[in-house]
């Protein structure tokens, strides 16, 4: 796993982009990143797994990255051997990392990986799980509602959304104190504060979070019936929610 260097080569500020150098270090941007990374990711998978039926159950990860959440997935022993799942992202170089980590799924006729742009009309398969792991946030807000409702409409009965998100809060002094707590984080995973503030000002315009509260009421509206609050790290959370 390549080490992520990339703000300490890059001074100048430029929009974040998840371009061939980022999907090189992905992996390890992201564990470093968010935290309780790969607890999150087991939990998500192991929650996937319980909205998925004997035979034939789908699932699609919307921003599937480099494909660690599908291969958790199709990798564990409880998991269906007719499953499917469907990885979509808007980057190819993420999706080129994804077929190479994913390859003996791939083999295996298990995966479907497609390139497409959740910002547009993106058509989903009928699915039992669907995924959104840190990838709504970077979905411009006005095509947010729009995105959800299609989700909730290729959802079968009885099956879920599962989400993870940055989160603000509604109080100003807590949001600048889960902030500067999340930056002593990454300091502690090695992350210098030139680094810390090279990102934060990439990202300023690229990933637009929303409170706790608002993405519950998005989910609602959008016709999740049950919506659960099922992770919460300061300014980081998860979601769970059904259609009934």
């Amino acid at each position: 796993m390549a080490r992520d260097v990339i703000f300490q080569e890059e001074s100048a500020a430029r929009d974040f982009t998840f371009d061939q150098k980022v999907a090189a270090v992905f992996d390890d941007m992201v564990s470093r990143s968010v935290p309780f990374y790969g607890e999150l990711q087991r939990m998500l998978s192991d929650l996937c797994l319980q909205f998925l039926p004997a035979q034939d159950g789908k699932v699609c990860d919307l921003g599937c990255s480099t494909g660690t959440t599908i291969d958790l997935i199709l990798s564990n022993p409880g998991c269906p051997a007719s499953a499917h799942a469907y990885g979509i992202d808007n980057a190819q170089a993420m999706l080129d990392q994804a077929r190479e980590k994913l390859a003996p799924h791939v083999r295996a006729q298990r995966v479907t990986l497609v390139k497409a742009d959740l910002d547009g009309d993106l058509q989903l398969p009928s699915v039992n799980v669907v995924l959104m792991n840190w990838t709504l946030q970077f979905v411009r807000p006005i095509h947010r509602e729009a995105l959800l409702k299609r989700i909730h409409a290729g959802l079968r009965p009885g099956g879920a959304l599962l989400m993870a998100e940055k989160v603000l809060v509604e109080d100003s002094l807590l949001n600048r104190l889960y902030i500067e707590l999340y930056y002593r984080y990454k300091a502690r995973q090695g992350y210098t504060a030139e680094e810390i503030q090279r990102k934060r000002e990439s990202l300023e315009n690229v990933l637009v979070p929303y409170r706790v509260e608002e993405n519950v009421q998005l989910l609602q509206r959008c016709g999740f019936s049950t919506v659960d609050t099922c992770f919460r790290w300061f300014n980081w959370a998860a979601f769970v929610a059904i259609k009934h």
